[in-house]
């Protein structure tokens, strides 16, 4: 990349731990994180349903029989 006047420019990079105003802006407004915890919250929630209503009815059997 030139300025114009024949000199050539470097253009920094931004290194693997270097935090830029731009990584920044871009790590708040990333919001799949969230959505991930929701739907393993989502996923625990109906695994404590299933475990619930298994052992009820388990023991409904054990009754019976």
């Amino acid at each position: 990349m030139e300025n114009g006047t024949g000199t050539k420019l470097r253009r920094r990079r931004a290194g693997p731990r270097e935090l830029t105003m731009k990584t920044l802006v871009k790590f708040v407004k990333d919001d799949s994180g969230a959505t991930a915890i929701e739907y393993g919250l989502i996923a625990a929630g109906i695994s404590v349903a299933i475990i619930a209503v298994v052992q009820g009815v388990g023991a409904r059997l054990n009754a019976t029989f």
